[in-house]
């Protein structure tokens, strides 16, 4: 009963995560079209802030820690299967795009223009191929 507790809480924080993780990208792309110091700029600086404080970064804490709890519950030998590898490394991916995210973000905040529109609106999918890896990872469970 509580592995499928935790379980079902991890996919809701996982959820929540990639929907921020899509979404900010596409805040940025917006975002460098607006002037700065203008009105829009300061929505958008709210509205990034927002995503970031308030969805994100709390949605990839509950993702590990309830990603670290399944782990537990399925026993340490769990992490050298093949699947398990390459859905950790999905993560690794991801995390390291959450940081690079958020990077963009405290220099937006500070009124610099980190990337192109275009830069943001080719790397916005990145989080969701990233999904799609890791998903058929764990639902396949190929190399058990």
């Amino acid at each position: 009963m509580m592995f499928n507790v935790v379980r079902g809480l991890h996919i809701l924080a996982v959820i929540a995560w990639m929907a921020g993780l899509l979404y900010m990208p596409r805040l940025f792309a917006y975002h460098t079209r607006s002037t700065p110091g203008s009105e829009m700029d300061e929505t958008f600086k709210t509205m990034e802030s927002k995503l970031a404080k308030i969805i994100m970064t709390p949605a990839m804490v509950a993702v590990v820690v309830f990603g670290a709890s399944l782990i537990y519950f399925d026993g340490l030998s769990t992490l050298s299967r093949p699947w398990m590898m390459l859905k950790l490394c999905g993560i690794a991916f991801l995390l390291f795009w959450h940081m690079f995210l958020g990077n963009a973000h405290r220099r937006f905040a500070s009124g610099e223009r980190p990337h192109t529109e275009r830069f943001w609106r080719m790397t916005n999918e990145l989080p969701f191929l990233a999904a799609i890896v890791i998903v058929l990872s764990v639902t396949t469970k190929f190399g058990s």
